[in-house]
């Protein structure tokens, strides 16, 4: 017999919820880095290592949850997701905000990968959740509006950053409180669902004998780690490239990035009008504007190039996660989506922790920053054209 919830239809409490968790993780990169003198200035005294442990402590949770999430997977399947999700952002928001009671760098460090493993489940189940609550168009509406809420959000919690760092060098953790609301209306609103597997199996969709697809796995955890490392090409090394144009001051290169910036927005309205095109248009879509903006910073030698470039790269930026993980859905039945996300969510991570060591590389290769930009953005386009041959103008049929 079937329980309450499998009779549940998800509604805008169930997506506000899943799309308020999802900047969790978000937090955790972009809430540090306006801490990040401060705190190396706090440890240089007794720590020459500071100027280096502090980054990495930044970046950690990262590679955390690059490493963390293919074990998760298997777990959201096998437990469920609304209990690990539960565990995962109480987890999140005890872990987050200890550096503040903390003052050992390499506690604090230790504190950051367990917040990654917490991450790692959050992503997880969330985008597990996403994908058993709503249809194909479901999906769409809310990943779109998760791309909308990013900017705002992101320009709040920097806001918030900038405020505690002035107060105190460590009170920037207390940020990861968010957490514990997250918990309880993560408590109040969602709801376990079920797979009705007996009317599947008696209509011979037995998912469980079908197999977990690997070969559909295998197709977008490649496209997925090679989007998240073009992903994070700019957001790493966007301000060397500010500087090799003649732009060095911080205020300024603060002010002529606003409005690009908010291309991040017009990338979620790009996923969503595309979203009739199938996945391989989108796919398409995303390469080519990432491609082509790279390879226009790449090219141009003043901050009027530069402005038109970015609007381009982070219109693409934009499109980057709802556009994966909605194909990578697409292709996941329930009894294997906990694991296939898992899998999505490592190769995402693994791209962002690659990223910067092969753009290093190339730079050193052609001598500038520029010329790295060059090359990534090459890549981006031929990639752009790659999917045209190998993902299906179909939607996959798996999920539906």
């Amino acid at each position: 017999m079937h329980s309450t919830s499998s009779r549940r239809q998800a509604g805008v409490f169930q997506g506000i919820t899943l799309v308020t968790v999802a900047f969790l993780p978000i937090v955790a990169i972009v809430s540090m880095f306006p801490a990040v003198p401060a705190i190396i200035e706090h440890f240089a005294a007794r720590d020459p290592a500071a100027m280096a442990k502090v980054p990495a402590m930044v970046s950690a949770p990262g590679l955390a949850i690059a490493i963390i999430a293919l074990f998760v997977g298997p777990l959201v399947d096998r437990f469920g997701r609304r209990r690990l999700l539960l565990v995962s952002t109480g987890l999140y928001g005890f872990v987050g905000a200890a550096p503040f009671w903390l003052d050992s760098i390499d506690q604090i460090y230790a504190s950051r990968l367990v917040l990654g493993v917490a991450e790692a489940a959050i992503l997880t189940t969330l985008n597990t959740l996403i994908g058993d609550y709503w249809d194909q168009n479901g999906r769409r509406f809310w990943l779109t509006a998760q791309g909308f809420a990013g900017p705002f959000l992101g320009s709040a919690v920097i806001l918030a950053s900038g405020f505690l760092t002035h107060v105190q060098w460590n009170a920037i953790f207390l940020i990861y409180l968010v957490g514990i609301p997250a918990f309880l209306a993560s408590a109040l609103f969602l709801y376990e669902p079920d797979n009705d597997a007996t009317v599947r199996q008696m209509l011979g969709m037995d998912e469980e004998a079908s197999g977990f697809p690997w070969a559909s796995v295998a197709m977008f955890g490649a496209v997925t780690l090679f989007g998240g490392a073009l992903y994070y090409v700019f957001i790493i090394n966007g301000g060397i490239v500010w500087q090799e144009i003649g732009v060095k001051d911080s205020a300024a290169i603060g002010k002529m990035t606003t409005i690009p910036s908010l291309f991040v927005m017009a990338g979620a309205g790009v996923f969503w009008l595309t979203g009739k095109l199938g996945p391989r248009w989108q796919l398409f879509s995303l390469f080519a504007l990432l491609g082509s903006g790279l390879v226009m910073m790449g090219l141009i030698h003043d901050w009027r190039g530069m402005v038109v470039a970015m609007s381009i790269q982070q219109t693409g930026a934009g499109m980057a996660v709802p556009c994966l993980i909605a194909w990578a859905q697409s292709h996941l039945p329930y009894a294997h989506r906990g694991r296939g996300m898992g899998v999505w969510t490592a190769c995402f991570f693994f791209g962002q922790f690659a990223s910067p060591l092969l753009v290093s590389a190339v730079r050193t290769q052609v001598g500038t920053m520029q010329g790295a930009f060059v090359v990534a953005g090459i890549a981006g386009l031929v990639c752009a054209l790659a999917v045209l041959l190998i993902v299906s103008g179909r939607r996959a049929q798996a999920a539906a």
